[in-house]
């Protein structure tokens, strides 16, 4: 599985002269056989670097893939049309070799393309293959379809190197859009366009690297020797997919990995910080823009009361889980855009405070509630999340001790699966859960919570993006904000209509953000190369053995 080991240092004694003679002229017959070649990747001193991860992999097909596992693997194996800087959040064209010309309605984006780029099948790229990847990407129905296919009324090669794509309506973050992973190049030869036909365990693109091998606990990246671009440092990646922390945080202190990347409990983390203070081993820590919130679902009795949820706002304490729960590895978050974004604004800090039960129990008691008759408030976790159980616990202890006994907490679990099935069904009054954005873009922590195509302030939302988040929150003026947005290219004029939806936000109480991630990633001492980008990408390729 390409898993390199140490070699132990060996004492020369004056008995092993021979052995050391015969040594040195098998190592000179060695350099002169290998001059001019590169080592195999197959050797057991090659430069490939071994990464370990606890994420699933369920597919490796961009049309279907909609996890973060795929969406870190496919950005290393394949190219989109545009990227970001290294380092930075500056938007730069990627397979397209300039920013797209945009028509004054802001309906029609003009691209053109990269040449001389060739699939790992060696079939050539060009405006007609970024053509049928997008059509593949929108028609074959896979998990992210809706991404381009809410927003794209057409795309076309107008060009043997030239891409018009006409818009359902103007989307002043389109281009940030067209970053996401699974929006990238894949060979006309090696896929088909059709309802569901899916390559889970296959993946032929641009990229610096091809898929040599896709396994159920194991995946293999060879360099691609005629990438366009910058290749990599490495002659390759193993990735080892773990059962679970435990096995990522024992791999990884007897060195049997080089990266242990996502995902590690709390006091894993503490641990192998601590190490790395001691020089045993390097630490990377990088703001994240994972975000992790409560949904409440005004649709289910009592949490259609704007003071029952404005009351559970209050109640949250952000600093207490921090410490308790997540042992400070995380940030206190009061809006669902997270503090990475400049239009960012805590505005549930500024409402409710943490643990502000003199709040909580004023409007409990405005809302019917007494000890005699208790508010209860049932919240739903992932039974797989560790942490999301232990931040309820948390929770119910506060509420226990402090309330007074108007509000008791009860807990409940499901498995991730049936928990995501379920919430666009309206069946659990509160959720835990996070959202790991599918662009860099403010809209992307808004429009996908807020937003409903079809629903009244009445009834709530029946159809839509909020619905599909289990909240069926309703409101016209935030549809309307949206939409501004959207369309808005001046970044002052954005930031002040994102002030306002995240004002309504705090005021309606649909969702209650709670924290910020951090990602953690460790290496071992001989590793070069870890970039923690501010888009939360993790490239593969700067990565090195010393």
């Amino acid at each position: 599985m390409g898993i390199n080991k140490r070699q132990p240092r060996i004492s020369i004694k004056p008995e092993v002269i021979k052995v050391i003679a015969l040594f040195c002229l098998c190592c000179l017959l060695t350099a002169s056989c290998g001059q001019g070649a590169s080592r195999s990747p197959n050797s057991p001193n090659n430069d490939r670097v071994t990464i370990g991860t606890t994420l699933k992999l369920r597919t490796i097909d961009p049309a279907d893939a909609y996890e973060t596992i795929s969406g870190e693997l496919l950005r290393n194996l394949g190219d989109t049309l545009y990227t970001y800087k290294s380092g930075t959040t500056e938007l730069i064209p990627h397979l397209a070799t300039a920013m797209p010309k945009v028509s004054k309605d802001g309906l029609t984006y003009t691209m053109p393309l990269r040449q001389g780029v060739i699939f790992h099948d060696d079939t050539p790229f060009n405006a007609a293959a970024m053509e049928f990847s997008l059509q593949r990407f929108i028609k074959n129905g896979g998990r992210p379809a809706f991404l381009l296919g809410d927003a794209v009324e057409s795309v076309k090669a107008t060009g043997e190197y030239e891409l018009t794509f006409k818009l359902k309506k103007p989307f002043a973050a389109f281009p940030s859009l067209l970053t996401f992973a699974g929006i990238c190049a894949v060979s006309p030869k090696a896929y088909e366009i059709g309802d569901a036909k899916f390559k889970p365990d296959t993946f032929v693109g641009t990229g610096r690297y091809k898929l040599a091998k896709y396994g159920s606990d194991s995946l293999k990246f060879d360099v691609f020797d005629k990438y366009w671009g910058e290749k990599p440092v490495n002659q390759g990646i193993d990735i080892l997919l773990l059962s679970s922390s435990s096995n990522l945080f024992n791999t990884f202190r007897t060195g049997a990995i080089d990266v242990a990347y996502l995902s590690l409990d709390a006091d894993q983390v503490r641990s192998l910080d601590e190490g790395a203070k001691k020089g045993k081993w390097q630490e990377f820590a990088a703001e994240s823009s994972t975000v992790s919130y409560m949904t409440l679902n005004i649709k289910s009795k009592p949490l259609d009361k704007l003071e029952v949820r404005q009351a559970i706002a209050s109640v949250m304490d952000r600093p207490l889980i921090n410490d308790r729960v997540l042992r400070g590895q995380a940030q206190p978050l009061y809006s669902l855009i997270p503090t990475t974004f400049d239009v960012h604004k805590p505005v549930f800090k500024e409402l409710y405070g943490d643990a502000n039960m003199t709040k909580a129990k004023e409007l409990l008691t405005k809302a019917g509630y007494s000890a005699a008759n208790p508010f209860i408030l049932q919240i739903w976790h992932p039974s797989g999340s560790t942490k999301r159980g232990l931040v309820a616990s948390t929770i119910k202890a506060l509420v226990k001790l402090k309330m007074d006994g108007i509000m008791e907490v009860e807990i409940n679990s499901v498995e991730s699966p049936t928990l995501f099935q379920n919430i666009e069904k309206g069946i659990y009054p509160a959720v835990l859960v996070d959202w790991y954005a599918d662009f860099f873009d403010a809209d992307n922590y808004i429009q996908p919570f807020l937003d409903c195509a079809t629903g009244s302030a009445a009834v709530g939302c029946e159809k839509g993006a909020s619905q599909g988040q289990g909240s069926f929150y309703y409101s016209d003026r935030v549809n309307q904000l949206i939409d501004k947005q959207r369309q808005e290219a001046n970044p002052q004029i954005r930031k002040a209509l994102f002030a306002e939806i995240q004002d309504i936000l705090g005021q309606d109480v649909p969702f209650i953000p709670l924290w910020q991630d951090k990602d953690y990633t460790f290496a071992q001492k001989n590793v070069t190369g870890i970039r923690l980008e501010p888009t939360q990408s993790f490239p593969f390729w700067f990565l090195k053995k010393q």
